[in-house]
């Protein structure tokens, strides 16, 4: 059931899995893509691994607060430096400190796809302490050497317009997943409309994310302060991602003192179900590495 709480200034929507006595597992989604990204089998599935699961809306997707009275960026424009992001990632990464807080969660470990393992990054930069495991997917550093996106994938970004009904919502999305899914694990239509037209119903709004993008665009090199960061580690990448290229998973578990990094064949920019077992069984990893460093200490 979906829930709402006071964060940063923000109403954040948000869901749990499993018992709350568990150990707390914080996901945090990428760009423009609600909390049911994270699809509830696979949340169960972790659950299922004894933690207790929490998912949630970004702001500007979804059930949580959309900025509305902000201007959208030209993404060009703050790439050159000419324009400014209306919020940026650290600031994100702020509102999943605070909803930490409302929810009194002390320390979690986490878990962030994409722009999502931008966020947690910045979290774990931030608050160190309050970080028990990182478990990376499909991101990078913020470095523009690394982890680029295939033309084909930044133009249909660039030329996506609103759309004016819930079929037209769907079928965009159904078009762009075909240019990111992982050609090994290809969806069935059947199968994700219904998630996209879900997420049509809890919050459609294509200017959100837009401001998420432009936070993207603006996003700083963290490569030198990665390298202080001293947190158990794992990097999620497949071999096939043409949003975010696996140079960008390389560079980011080279960079983490003592990254694991685990590579999929056939995986592209997104999570299919075949792979969850194997997610599934890295964050246990990461998180025992985590358990037997806190048992020593």
């Amino acid at each position: 059931m979906t829930q709402h709480v006071t964060a940063n200034g923000l109403q954040l929507a948000y869901e749990t899995f499993g018992n709350a006595e568990d150990p707390p597992l914080l996901l945090v989604m990428g760009l423009g893509t609600q909390m049911i990204g994270w699809r509830d089998s696979f949340c169960e599935l972790l659950a299922d691994q004894g933690f207790f699961v929490v998912r949630f809306d970004n702001r500007d997707v979804g059930e949580s607060t959309h900025l509305d009275d902000l201007p959208v960026p030209n993404p060009i424009g703050v790439l050159l430096g000419r324009t400014e992001p209306v919020y940026r990632i650290q600031d994100m990464a702020t509102d999943t400190l605070s909803l930490m807080d409302a929810l009194g969660l002390d320390r979690v470990h986490l878990m962030g796809a994409s722009m999502g393992g931008f966020i947690s990054q910045h979290v774990a930069l931030a608050q160190p302490h309050r970080i028990a495991s990182l478990t990376l997917m499909m991101t990078s550093t913020g470095s523009r050497r690394v982890g680029g996106t295939h033309p084909k994938v930044i133009a249909a970004i660039l030329r996506r317009k609103p759309v004016t009904s819930r079929d037209a919502a769907v079928r965009a999305a159904w078009t762009m997943l075909q240019l990111t899914q992982s050609p090994a694990y290809p969806w069935s239509e059947d199968d994700i409309s219904p998630v996209f037209g879900l997420a049509y119903d809890r919050g459609y709004d294509p200017e959100g994310s837009s401001r998420q993008f432009a936070a993207i665009v603006a996003q700083d090199d963290r490569t030198a302060a990665l390298a202080d960061l001293d947190i158990p580690s794992v990097v999620l990448h497949g071999l096939a991602d043409r949003m975010v290229n696996f140079s960008g998973g390389v560079s980011l578990a080279r960079t983490i003192p003592g990254a694991r990094l685990v590579a999929f064949h056939g995986m592209g920019h997104d999570l299919p179900p075949a792979l969850w077992p194997e997610f599934a069984a890295e964050v246990v990893k990461v998180s025992r590495r985590a358990d037997a460093i806190t048992a020593d200490t």
